[in-house]
């Protein structure tokens, strides 16, 4: 995305976030046996993350508000909804560990102490780290803790593409900020990655360049094998395209494919490991990834909901899991920004135009 597009596509975000009418859930197709249901409106709702005792957080966009949400007893909507904080830049990723969330906030990232024994007096935040970039175009970052205790933050190219020292990159650090080091290179933007359950390996999404054309390149799923490995940006777009300004004397054998071309301009963001056990067992250790949905293509695309089957480090089926949400005229009234497990095997879906989270259930015919 071109930083001038910024505030266009920011524009969009709240449109329905304050709507009193019921959202047409039932444009939404599902496969046989999949209900879904709204769980709650939260504006602008992206990325998601569990607390120890089942609070959930959620980060937001153009809002800058972090929320705490504390779901009914039985788990099948939200009980209250509490601002955790405001007024800040971009908070789209919250991760949590030993009793803290964590905020990013472009070129910070806040920790939130103790925070589910305040969700009515919210702690001061503490800043982990100031020293991120504070470009806003790509500037919005999804973190998660890894299976190493260490806090993973990508640093998204502060352009649509560009070759710029310092960007294009997927970072690590401890918790506290400390020996902060480079994972993997090559990446335009990352707004969402998990690691896969029993190999632990690390897999992302990443947004592929404009301009280049409606069907070309695609998003990629990626996974990344080992440390230092660069997937190609801003040389080489979807392992086989060379960059027309960029692609010179940098051939795309020289670096990592991705596993899945997921489509052009589908705005590939949040994606988990399904590690629960409601779902029938041909979804488990699968991957879901939600489309956000195109901004600049002729005919839009995405704005759904993708399952990718894989078998150890291949994939080998991809298919939508959820579509609906942009209709048959072109309109569009949700788009997809996170999914998360629940506990109890539910599948949540953060909606940041929509303002919505929504819970899928199987229903077991």
């Amino acid at each position: 995305m071109r930083a001038g597009l910024l505030a266009a596509c920011l524009a969009l975000a709240p449109a329905l976030a304050t709507a009193a009418e019921a959202l047409p859930l039932d444009e939404l197709q599902l496969p046989p046996g999949f209900l879904i249901a709204e769980f709650a409106r939260v504006p602008n709702a992206r990325e998601m993350t569990l607390g120890a005792h089942g609070t959930l957080f959620v980060g937001s966009m153009g809002a800058g508000k972090v929320y705490a949400i504390t779901p009914s007893s039985d788990g099948s909507h939200a009980e209250k909804l509490r601002t955790i904080a405001e007024g800040l830049r971009m908070p789209v990723g919250v991760a949590f560990k030993d009793g803290a969330l964590y905020v990013s906030a472009v070129d910070r990232i806040l920790r939130f102490d103790a925070v589910e024994t305040r969700l009515d007096d919210p702690p001061k935040p503490v800043i982990v780290t100031d020293k991120l970039p504070s470009d806003a175009a790509h500037g919005w970052r999804f973190i998660a803790f890894g299976p190493d205790g260490k806090l993973y933050v990508p640093i998204g190219a502060p352009c649509n593409v560009c070759d710029k020292p310092g960007y294009a990159r997927l970072t690590r650090m401890n918790s506290d900020g400390s020996d902060v080091e480079d994972v993997a290179f090559g990446i335009r933007n990352t707004v969402g990655f998990d690691w896969q359950p029993g190999s632990k390996s690390l897999w992302f999404t990443d947004n592929g360049r404009d301009w280049l054309g409606d069907d070309v390149p695609s998003d990629e799923l990626n996974r990344i094998s080992r440390s230092g490995e660069h997937f190609g940006f801003p040389y080489c777009h979807q392992g086989d395209i060379a960059d027309p300004e960029f692609g010179k004397g940098h051939p795309c054998g020289d670096y990592t494919p991705p596993v899945l071309k997921l489509g052009a301009h589908v705005a590939s963001l949040g994606m988990r490991f399904y590690t629960g056990t409601q779902f029938p067992a041909a979804y488990r250790n699968s991957i879901f990834i939600a489309e956000h949905g195109s901004w600049n293509r002729s005919r839009k695309v995405g704005y759904r909901i993708v399952n990718v089957r894989v078998d150890g480090a291949r994939v080998v089926a991809s298919d939508v899991f959820v579509s609906g949400w942009l209709r048959p005229d072109q309109r569009v009234w949700g788009r997809p920004a996170d999914v998360l497990a629940m506990p109890d095997g539910a599948l949540l879906v953060s909606d940041d135009l929509a303002g919505a989270i929504y819970r899928i259930t199987w229903s077991k015919p």
